[in-house]
């Protein structure tokens, strides 16, 4: 109710509010929103529903509402095509002022974000194999949950070893079976092993 009283206040019409994944979709789909303001915990994913809507509204901007600062939830919201990134402990009246930038082809993200991702970049940077050139490349992170599989882990030791939910660990999965056009992970780590040879020479 005070995101919706804050977003009038400045001007918005609010054409729909719902509160799980299929419903966001479904609402969206029905009546093309401008912005789409999603919760990244919301029941059944906001980054799936983020996916859905941006791969299905090319005009409709999708931001993410957080409540807190999630380098994984970062990083996968702008992989899937999200606009922005905003926490919910900031202040009410800017959040109107942050979706009309979105509007006019701005980014929204906080600068502690910001600055998160020029680090991630640069550390992409620095290792030429991880740098992504296209939307088939591996994301970091998803090399790193890759590495994990060629060891044999399981989701939940996968989340331990790398300090994320498993949530995380199974959308990071289904990015890497659709990067790598596997069905299985069993296939992901064989098409990574002979990737790796090629690379080699071998």
């Amino acid at each position: 109710m005070g995101v919706r009283l804050a977003l009038e206040e400045d001007g918005f019409i609010v054409c729909a509010e719902e509160d799980t994944c299929p419903g966001a979709v479904a609402a969206a789909l029905r009546d093309p929103p401008d912005v789409c303001l999603l919760d990244v915990d919301m029941p059944s994913g906001g980054i799936e529903a983020a996916a859905a809507i941006c791969s299905q509204l090319t005009e409709t901007q999708v931001v993410m509402l957080s409540a807190a600062e999630n380098d994984d939830d970062l990083f996968a919201a702008l992989e899937v095509g999200a606009s922005g990134y905003l926490l919910k402990e900031m202040n009410p009246a800017r959040l109107g002022r942050a979706l009309q930038g979105v509007l006019r082809g701005e980014a929204a993200l906080p600068r502690a974000l910001t600055a998160r991702l020029i680090e991630e970049f640069r550390a992409r940077a620095r290792e030429p194999s991880l740098v992504r050139r296209s939307e088939k490349d591996l994301t970091s992170r998803e090399w790193d949950v890759l590495d994990c599989l060629r060891d044999g882990l399981s989701t939940r030791r996968i989340a331990k070893q790398l300090f994320i939910s498993e949530t995380t660990v199974r959308r990071h999965v289904g990015s890497i079976l659709r990067k790598l056009h596997v069905s299985s992970r069993e296939e992901a780590v064989q098409v990574a092993a002979r990737r790796s040879r090629n690379l080699n020479g071998e």
